[in-house]
This record gives C-alpha cells, structure tokens and sequence, in this order.
C-alpha cells in the first residue's frame, strides 16, 4: 500500500487497516476492523500504541445481542446460518464470537464460511439442502459487495436475515440490522482525524466505542418476502423501513 504523501487516512475493514500499520501511516478506523486488540493491530484500546486509533466494538456483547434479537425476530429459531468472509481475521474472530452467543442460547450454528464471490454457490447449494430458521451476515467488502445475493435468497426462500449494519444492507434490501450508528461513527472518527491533522499521534489517543446502536427494519421487505415479525419485535426498532 502507498499513501502518496497522505497526512492520516480514514480506513475501513480489517484488511486496509493492516495495510494501513505495515505502512506505517497515520491511521482511523471508523468501520468494521473487529476486535483490534485481539488481531494485533494496536496494543490496547486505551493506549494504542502505533500509527492506529479509531471507533472500536465489544464484538462479544453485540453479538450475544444480536442473537437475541434473531430470537425475538423468530421465536421457535433452533437453528442460524452464518455468513462470513474466512479471509478476513477480523471478521473470522466476529464470526467466532457470534457462534459462541448462539451456542449460549441454545441455537445451532450452520457455520457458512467464503473466500471469493463463486463460494456463494456453495453457500446456496448448503442452504437449499437444509434450510436455516434464520441468517446472520458478518459484514466486510466481500459479504457486502454480494449482499443482493443473499437478500433474494433469504426473501425467495422466507427466510428472515439479520446484518449487521443498516448502511448499506437494510436500506438496500434486507430484512434487519443490528449495529452502531454509523453517523456517530463517522462524526467521531472525523473528530479522531482533526487531533491527528492538529499534531496528536495515533498512538496518544484511546480508541473510542460507539454510545448508540440500532435496530433497523425493512418492513417493505417483510412484506414482500411474506415474513410476519412479531408485532413486540417491531416495537423495538430505532427506524422502520416501509
């Protein structure tokens, strides 16, 4: 990776955010790294340590809430099929944490792993041979960029799916989102940006955690796909999509 001369560079993904720390430029995470400590890309969220700051998550807690809003979303759920990017470690290490909240619950995990756009077929072909109760799709560039396949998939087949963020994946089609607000992410990543662009150092400064997460719902969707969620599911929705 060249940064051509940049000052600091906003990242998202684990991926570009490694590239970003071997290249040792300034760097803010505002999306999607995963869990930063555990991948080695900073020493600790309050003392970071490097050239990396940014908005981080408690991957374990959202996950076990997730879960449980699949669970309300469908109350006989025995068991999910999870969707994630096997190449990425951030996201592998959301998947882990996932799994294991679905585990605590009593749910089966249907453990659907991808490397490049043509395993999605595989994943389908999976499915069609026994048909999950609900998805869960860990977001990253691959998962997203081929999220339309797995919408028609999930409303062709009536299965109810839950993303993890609103932005693009709700607005664009799918059923659910659970996850943290990416406005604030982004106003308090372009916060981080402004001390660095005024001569703070990544390393001098903690990495921040979201305070507000949604719960977003397509009810267009629902509708269209023929999914009847619980009118006290509903009731728990930050925004309604109709």
């Amino acid at each position: 990776m060249k940064a051509n001369g940049a000052d600091v560079i906003v990242a998202g993904g684990f991926p570009t955010t490694l590239a970003c720390k071997v290249a040792n430029v300034p760097t803010v995470v505002f999306l999607g790294a995963g869990d930063p400590v555990a991948t080695r890309l900073i020493d600790s969220l309050a003392h970071p340590g490097g050239n990396i700051t940014g908005i981080s998550d408690n991957a374990a807690a959202l996950a076990t809430k997730r879960l449980e809003l699949i669970k309300q979303a469908v109350p006989k759920v025995r068991r999910v099929a999870m969707l994630w990017n096997r190449n990425d470690l951030g996201m592998s290490m959301r998947y882990d944490a996932s799994a294991d909240a679905a585990r605590s619950l009593g749910i089966t995990v249907q453990p659907l792993g991808v490397r490049e756009p043509d395993d999605f077929n595989g994943v389908f072909e999976a499915l069609d041979r026994d048909l999950p109760d609900a998805i869960f799709m860990v977001a990253d560039s691959l998962t997203t960029l081929n999220r339309k396949r797995v919408f028609d998939y999930a409303g062709a087949h009536h299965i109810p799916a839950l993303y993890e963020y609103d932005v693009p994946n709700v607005h664009d089609g799918g059923l659910m989102s659970y996850g943290p607000d990416l406005k604030e992410s982004m106003e308090r990543a372009a916060g981080l940006t402004a001390r660095i662009l005024g001569g703070a150092r990544p390393a001098d400064l903690p990495f921040e955690e979201p305070t507000h997460y949604k719960l977003v719902i397509n009810l267009k969707t629902a509708k269209a796909t023929g999914i009847e969620l619980p009118v006290n599911f509903l009731a728990l929705a930050d925004e309604v999509i109709e």
